[in-house]
């Protein structure tokens, strides 16, 4: 189990077009993940195609870090990670 504060930042360009595989890698860690907050621009008259989905990990350090980086190589995603450690 991880002594350290994990967070995975995933920035969805085109969200229709991508938001499936990034959901599909998510469900297989979904073990691992302990809040997830969406964030997207929307309006009225708008809704953004693209939008940031934050990860709170939970678990096996090298199993998280592992899918964040099979959502990193997908097309149109871009993934950070913060990564603090408790005393």
């Amino acid at each position: 189990m991880m002594n350290k504060h994990l967070i995975v930042g995933i920035h969805v360009t085109e969200r229709a077009q991508h938001a499936q595989q990034v959901q599909q890698i998510m469900t297989q860690y979904g073990c691992n993940i302990k809040t997830r907050i969406g964030l997207h621009d929307v309006d009225q008259s708008f809704c953004s195609p693209n939008g940031l989905i934050l990860l709170e990990m939970f678990g096996d350090e090298k199993t998280c870090l592992q899918m964040a980086d099979e959502i990193n190589a997908l097309e149109g995603i871009e993934v950070q990670k913060m990564l603090f450690d408790h005393p």
